[in-house]
């Protein structure tokens, strides 16, 4: 008599046998419904989190974007006496290797208003030939034009703005400055009407409903400062690297001067979005770990009620090895098809996250994500590869993790005690 031939590990009646106890028949139908909870559950957990993170993310870029192409990525303020000498520093530090623009700016608050409304707005004096360089308005200006901006005296205002002082490119703005003339009786408000001459839109409401911009020299008179500016702001090629060109721009500026770079500027911000998006992936997380409790529950229930196959099976020669992988596969098989088709759906809603929140908003007759809360005119998304694959990687692993105790379990089961009481 031949000695009993052992079966290579994953043979194809473990894969059988897995099959058959994923279709569950009519009587164990409640372990069916598990596993499909199981299922949804991975699924809608691992294309929750690549939405939210792809989401995140996008926000986090549009906000950069937006911020760090309005406002400089380096600015030089003053230290000891007044930048009366900003063209000699703005021309030294323009020719620093990385320096993409160094941009001397006057900045004042005022109230502007039409003779329909009125709102507080930053006025920024910059010269035409830096306004040309910061393609965020240039390359977005839906009335007007900027050209010949520093020989009038004219401004260029968000679209934001203009819509709500009910004005168009052409019509005139009055602009109100708390700190006018002095005279005898004190200080008188400064009241003067500007040409609106462009209407820009960078697509980030803070900035589209407040900023307006004005030639340097007239922002010098307006604002009270007939040879200094307020700061000069820095444009790099790589805000990244920010820390390569501190030096370089102190050395370069020869005077004494306090460097902001942006991520000190917008240190609150940035932060409090990267704590929320922690904290949203751990809660996320926890989908994906309920699911994968389930996964635990529903194959421990199938081994009670398999027990006297189980016992059958090692009668007829099956080792414990391949129950366990019988199991293994049939738990694994639930969290591989969840997350595979959670990573689909969650791609195919990042790919189209816009269409969806627009069909959205027009279903439920009301503004999803508004501007005015957000920030951003549309709703963005970032798919990080390293991050998706993270969270794939993640699940699959909840999911072999819980398949592990109860197919050790199925493997340990005494075949005799289990055929005792059938």
């Amino acid at each position: 008599m031949s000695d009993p031939v052992r079966t290579r590990p994953f043979a194809p009646f473990e894969w059988m046998l897995s099959t058959r106890y994923l279709r569950a028949r009519r009587k164990e139908g409640f372990i069916s419904v598990i596993a499909g909870f199981s299922f949804l559950g991975i699924m809608l957990g691992v294309a929750t989190l690549i939405i939210v993170m792809a989401v995140m993310n996008g926000f986090r870029s549009e906000l950069l974007g937006k911020i760090l192409g309005l406002n400089g990525h380096l600015l030089i303020q003053p230290l000891e006496s007044p930048l009366t000498d900003w063209k000699d520093v703005a021309d030294r530090v323009n020719k620093v290797p990385g320096v993409r623009l160094a941009a001397p700016v006057v900045d004042g608050q005022a109230l502007a208003s039409s003779p329909f409304n009125a709102s507080g707005v930053l006025v920024r004096g910059i010269r035409s030939s830096d306004l040309d360089n910061i393609t965020s308005i240039a390359k977005n200006i839906k009335q007007g034009t900027l050209e010949g901006f520093d020989e009038g005296q004219g401004v260029a205002i968000g679209r934001r703005l203009a819509d709500q002082l009910s004005i168009h490119a052409g019509d005139n703005i009055t602009l109100v400055a708390p700190r006018g003339a002095v005279t005898p009786m004190g200080t008188t408000p400064r009241i003067k009407p500007y040409k609106v001459a462009a209407v820009f839109e960078i697509g980030m409401s803070e900035y589209d409903s407040t900023m307006v911009f004005m030639p340097l020299a007239e922002a010098q008179a307006y604002f009270n400062r007939a040879n200094d500016v307020t700061a000069i702001e820095i444009y790099t090629v790589n805000p990244d690297r920010i820390e390569q060109y501190r030096k370089a721009v102190t050395e370069a500026a020869g005077r004494p001067i306090y460097l902001v770079d942006w991520r000190q500027r917008n240190s609150t911000f940035f932060n409090a979005l990267q704590v929320e998006r922690n904290v949203m992936f751990l809660i996320l997380t926890l989908i994906v770990l309920v699911a994968a409790l389930n996964i635990i529950s529903g194959l421990i229930m199938l081994v009670k009620d398999k027990g006297s196959d189980i016992a059958i099976l090692r009668t007829m020669g099956a080792s414990q090895g391949a129950i366990m992988r019988v199991f293994l596969i049939t738990g694994a098989a639930i969290g591989v098809v969840g997350t595979l088709t959670g990573l689909v759906v969650g791609l195919v809603v990042c790919l189209n996250i816009e269409s969806i929140r627009q069909f959205l908003s027009w279903l439920t007759n009301t503004e999803l994500f508004s501007p005015e809360l957000y920030f951003l005119s549309k709703l963005p998304a970032e798919i990080d590869v390293g991050e998706t694959v993270a969270v794939v990687v993640m699940a699959l692993t909840l999911s072999f993790l819980a398949t592990l105790y109860p197919s050790w379990r199925a493997a340990r089961l005494d075949p005799v005690e289990a055929l005792r009481y059938e």
